[in-house]
């Protein structure tokens, strides 16, 4: 029997909020927080971060001179660690391990950098440290002054979730007793949405909810990009202030037919779900919270997905990206945070898309649900 994990902290700092309590608030109302932006003098929809958590980021800026030239992405990390490593009782020195990741890594500091190679023929000394990936987990050590390993990665839009399947195996492998994993994002740049436009799969009509993630009767692609980051404490053990436990892992690559999609049966989620499921029985799980990045095929083959794997009786079915957009790198954890929350209020959030579903029974296991480009897909059931 493996060794049970505990999540002693989880912290997102998104466009929902930066404390548990404002971003439950958020998730009980209807509202998106996607809306029209400007990028370069074009207008695109996005879900940025509201205007207090952009203060707090420039505070940080203002207060630590070593930090003035840091991403965002790097910044949110270090505001979302932060809060979780003071929920969980860690203290600055002590030892423990860091895994944070990113799909885009420094994307803002990038696209500056290139733009002013592009008018000097030079660029900048700070350019390369600047905008290395390895910075986010790097930088958080810093100012956590943890003596653990630190890890940065990129498993594109599953990369959060891949950062707790690290930190389970360095628990369960006795080479740590703690380990913050996360990841962190801030993709509203003029490049990263050209790239999701020039796919075809970028919303573009603002309307109440431009992103119809999983309305699986849309008929256009409606994915929106949002900036977060996300951290959790996970522990070796049970812990009576646990939020709650990790009770299973599972992932899978599947072979790429198309650069962008996965199968049309997700078989890589199948087998995620499927391995994270272990001995449990299908129905015993109570809710999914759902990748569904708001793509016709992607909402589509995840929900073929779960119907192989658990029938004609299907858990209560939900996501978050109606709400914050696609967060890339950081989505997987914002879902775990969503789960988390729903166990802990007993409260299931519906998607405006779908019939509204009512709980039968105490929501007290969650699947959570991450793919990526490549077909590299994490499943994690929590449990209460």
């Amino acid at each position: 029997m493996s060794l049970p994990i505990s999540i002693t902290a989880i912290s997102s700092f998104s466009p929902l909020g930066n404390t548990p309590e404002k971003v439950w608030e958020n998730y009980l109302n209807n509202n998106t927080t996607i809306k029209s932006m400007h990028f370069n003098g074009k207008q695109a929809l996005g879900a940025p971060l509201q205007d207090d958590l952009h203060k707090e980021v420039q505070a940080l800026r203002d207060a630590e001179p070593k930090y003035k030239n840091l991403d965002n992405s790097v910044l949110y990390a270090i505001l979302a660690s932060r809060n979780a490593a003071k929920q969980a009782g860690w203290n600055k020195g002590d030892n423990f391990g860091i895994n944070i990741g990113s799909s885009r890594g420094a994307t803002g500091l990038f696209e500056q950098y290139h733009s002013e190679f592009i008018q000097t023929g030079t660029s900048s000394t700070q350019a390369s440290p600047a905008t290395t990936l390895g910075n986010i987990a790097s930088w958080v050590a810093q100012d956590l002054k943890s003596t653990g390993p630190d890890i940065s990665h990129s498993i594109t839009c599953s990369t959060a979730l891949h950062a707790v399947l690290n930190g389970v195996a360095w628990l369960r492998s006795g080479m740590a007793e703690k380990f913050l994993v996360g990841g962190s994002e801030a993709p509203l740049t003029p490049f990263t949405i050209a790239q999701m436009q020039a796919m075809k799969i970028y919303a573009s009509k603002e309307s109440e909810y431009p992103c119809r993630a999983l309305d699986l009767d849309k008929k256009l692609n409606t994915m929106v990009l949002g900036e977060a980051a996300a951290s959790a404490c996970l522990e070796i053990g049970k812990n009576e202030n646990a939020l709650g436990y990790i009770e299973g892992v599972g992932y899978a690559t599947e072979e790429l037919k198309h650069s962008v999609s996965i199968s049309a049966e997700a078989e890589c989620l199948q087998k995620s779900m499927q391995m994270a499921l272990g001995n449990i029985k299908p129905e015993e799980v109570d809710a999914i919270v759902l990748h569904a990045p708001g793509t016709v095929k992607g909402d589509l083959s995840e929900y073929k997905a779960i119907r192989n794997i658990f029938g004609e009786n299907l858990p209560l079915l939900t996501t978050n990206k109606w709400k914050t957009g696609h967060t890339f790198g950081a989505s997987g954890l914002l879902n775990l945070e969503l789960a988390l929350l729903m166990m802990q209020h007993n409260t299931f959030i519906n998607v405006p898309f779908i019939e509204n579903q009512k709980p039968t029974k105490p929501i007290q296991k969650v699947l959570v649900n991450a793919v990526g480009f490549g077909g590299n897909a994490v499943s994690i059931l929590v449990c209460k």
